[in-house]
């Protein structure tokens, strides 16, 4: 994997007392966007996870209907011809 310059401002004072502690600004940086690149996965839910949380929040709208089709049927299944 190869590596991109980055150009970006931080204060100065931050960066001094950074590397006076002797830690590495670079590897940091990078550790830092990893873990927020995780994060934001972790916080994003998936389609799987979307759609069985709304059918978890229809549960009740779903049961309705589907008791209603058991007793009236689907709309215009009486003039179907096939």
């Amino acid at each position: 994997m190869g590596k991109t310059e980055l150009k970006i401002e931080v204060d100065a004072d931050l960066v001094r007392d950074a590397e006076a502690a002797g830690l590495d600004l670079e590897n940091l940086t990078e550790a830092a966007i990893r873990a927020a690149l995780q994060k934001k996965h972790q916080a994003q839910p998936t389609m799987e996870d979307r759609a069985r949380k709304w059918a978890e929040e229809n549960a009740e709208a779903i049961k309705a209907h589907r008791e209603r089709i058991d007793q009236y049927g689907v709309f215009g299944d009486d003039l179907r011809t096939w």
